[in-house]
């Protein structure tokens, strides 16, 4: 049964003008009775947002910390869901900022009290983020990893009962049910593309499945993140052709939280994988069936040249620091075997057609087969296009994979995601460049928009004092940065540019006695890293991917240490940025470390209440290009200290 509106309102009256009259007396009213700020900007905010809802049209919501933007869009989009009868979907950066909202006393729990309502908030999540019992159950027969097994004996019983009735299945296989597991660790026992999910045995028991039936039926909010949101535009079409139900249903609605990290998600959804064992994998198992001996010849030359192909990228691929995407040469030699795969796969999809014409195999197996054949190609497309692609290797202890990504994702979606008549909002801190959103708004396909911008309510000049310092050797900044959390007795979040970075300091820092505990991301289930920290008021959060979504108010987070200018990595991704840009440094680094610097400069000061030190480290060379930059970007009432902390 729908959930009913929580405001009245009769036949003869307009829904939004009872929306209005409804969100007013919430901002003005209910939620000041329940301790809250009367806040100016929120209720701005709100009155702005409105329009969007009222015109099915997108809008730039740029709000300061401390605005109550949250409140704001969820507020806008419960009421638009239960008038629609179709979901929102609140679309978040990444799995920590889901976790945000949905947390014991996070807003979404807030809302519900101040109101008296109960929201059917429901999570999506990437496929990543489930354990694969294709993976885990021979592995748990053969390690003597403690933290895997004991995963594997938490597993429900009907899991592995082949006779189980639907009817005794409940949800399970979340990553946040196994919090004590290690991100090395985890990689291990959870999806990856390699898996073939249509012709799994485990398939109908399996934890990612009834997930996603679960959240299909919410009724008020499905939250996922950005690159789950664009894999399900992405896939749909495909999804619906196999007899598939798209990964997310309909929605009223939809809510780009951090909006400003859509393009990467964008871009990232529409990656090409190719891992170097799947594509053998498919074409031993066409092998296996009654083909005929052309096809045969074509396979054995295909693989040949693939082999050939992945040994070359290989060989030639280097590392790039701050980053898992391995730089691989656009050689002559790598694009002739390429071109030269993707004629060969052709004349197999050829092939493919006269096979199952022939009846020679079966409809389903020249289902799979073709569409992984397609899937290659097109892949193999986007490379040879010259200057469409970006690509690069990844590689583990088990697995190469060769990546290709499409430079510009704009024309996607223009046509797949922003043609739709719904509402779309982005809200973020930090979306403009000076109060500019055409920049934002070009690179992902959207060409009518409204915006705004609010600042900040607080007083950062009794809230925040910042310091910035400069780095002479390595050795002498850990030495300065132990001061620091020694002078505040933990309380800190370190953040660090790179997982190396991070993982230097943690080397360092083992050689030492401390009087607190130190938290590195990576070594449990972030939600559950991030609950430890704010429990332990005297503890130290080291990270390299939280600049954006951590929300610790209070004691525990008094402190925040940037340990490097965060600019973006020597990765295949921004060098191609870089490559296309008149003035890489003014047009590609600057903007993201600036982005990201304001970002983490936020996770400092997220009530009016709150009192913290801030501190930012660079090297000379730095100090002296982007001093004044750096100085933009932090609350004007901090600006004059920084610069003569120095």
């Amino acid at each position: 049964m729908a959930k009913s509106l929580p405001f009245t309102i009769s036949k003869t009256e307009n829904f939004f003008d009872r929306l209005g009259d409804f969100v007013g007396d919430v901002f003005y009213d209910t939620l000041p009775e329940q301790g809250y700020e009367l806040r100016d900007e929120q209720i701005y905010m709100a009155f702005q947002i409105e329009q969007a809802f009222k015109n099915s049209s997108t809008i730039f919501a740029e709000a300061g910390v401390g605005t109550g933007k949250t409140f704001v869009y969820l507020l806008y989009a419960i009421c638009y869901a239960r008038y629609k009868r179709k979901p929102a979907i609140i679309s978040c950066a990444d799995e920590t900022l889901i976790e945000q909202l949905v947390k014991e006393k996070g807003d979404i729990e807030k809302l519900e009290k101040a109101l008296g309502i109960s929201i059917d908030v429901r999570l999506a999540k990437a496929r990543e983020q489930y354990v694969c019992m294709k993976k885990l159950d021979p592995l748990a027969h053969k390690t003597d990893d403690e933290d895997i097994l004991r995963v594997h004996d938490e597993i429900p019983d009907f899991v592995y009962e082949q006779g189980s009735s639907m009817q005794t299945f409940e949800r399970y296989g979340d990553r946040k049910e196994y919090p004590w597991v290690p991100n090395d660790a985890w990689e291990k026992i959870s999806w990856d593309p390699i898996q073939q999910c249509s012709t799994c045995d485990w398939r109908h028991r399996c934890g990612q499945t009834l997930n996603r039936d679960y959240y299909r039926h919410a009724e008020d909010l499905i939250i996922c993140s950005h690159d789950f949101y664009m894999e399900h535009v992405w896939t749909k079409d495909s999804r619906k052709r196999e007899g598939q139900m798209p990964l997310l249903p309909e929605a009223s609605c939809v809510v780009f939280d951090e909006g400003h990290l859509l393009e990467f998600a964008s871009q990232k959804a529409l990656t090409y994988r190719f891992d170097s064992q799947t594509l053998a994998t498919i074409l031993t198992e066409y092998m296996s069936q009654d083909v005929r001996e052309e096809s045969l010849l074509l396979i054995e030359d295909i693989l040949a040249l693939h082999d050939e192909w992945f040994d070359l990228l290989k060989e030639t691929a280097t590392f790039v620091e701050g980053s898992n995407r391995k730089e691989v040469p656009r050689s002559k030699i790598m694009m002739e075997l390429a071109t030269k795969i993707n004629e060969k796969v052709q004349s197999l999809l050829e092939q493919l057609v006269f096979d199952g014409d022939m009846f020679t195999i079966e409809d389903y197996h020249v289902k799979i087969i073709e569409e992984y054949l397609e899937f290659f190609s097109y892949g193999l497309a986007v490379l040879l296009e010259g200057n469409q692609g970006v690509f690069w290797l990844e590689e583990t202890e088990l697995e190469s994979s060769f990546v290709i990504m499409p430079r510009l994702v704009e024309d996607v979606l223009k046509k797949e995601v922003f043609s739709q008549s719904i509402p779309f909002i982005f809200s973020s801190a930090t979306m403009s460049q000076a109060g500019d959103f055409s920049y934002i708004a070009d690179s992902l396909g959207i060409e009518r928009y409204d915006s705004f911008t609010v600042k900040s309510p607080f007083d950062y000049e009794q809230q925040m004092r910042v310091f910035g310092h400069v780095q002479e050797t390595e050795e002498e900044k850990w030495h300065e940065i132990r001061n620091e959390l020694l002078e505040s007795n933990g309380k800190s979040l370190v953040l660090f540019s790179s997982k190396e970075e991070m993982t230097q300091f943690r080397e360092w820092s083992d050689q030492n006695t401390w009087d607190f505990s130190i938290f590195y991301e990576g070594d449990r289930e972030i939600s559950e890293l991030v609950k430890k920290f704010q429990d332990d008021h005297s503890s130290v959060l080291c990270s390299y991917n939280l600049w954006e979504g951590l929300d610790v108010p209070g004691e525990s987070l008094s402190q925040v240490i940037i340990a490097s200018l965060p600019f973006p990595p020597h990765d295949p991704v921004f060098q191609a940025k870089r490559k296309h840009a008149n003035n890489p440094v003014e047009e590609v680094d600057m903007p993201y470390m600036i982005l990201r610097l304001r970002q983490g400069i936020g996770r400092l000061i997220r009530t009016s209440t709150d009192k913290g030190t801030l501190h930012i480290w660079m090297n000379k060379t730095q100090k002296e290009a982007y001093k004044n930059d750096i100085q933009q970007t932090l609350p004007e009432e901090t600006r004059g200290r920084f610069s003569a902390s120095f």
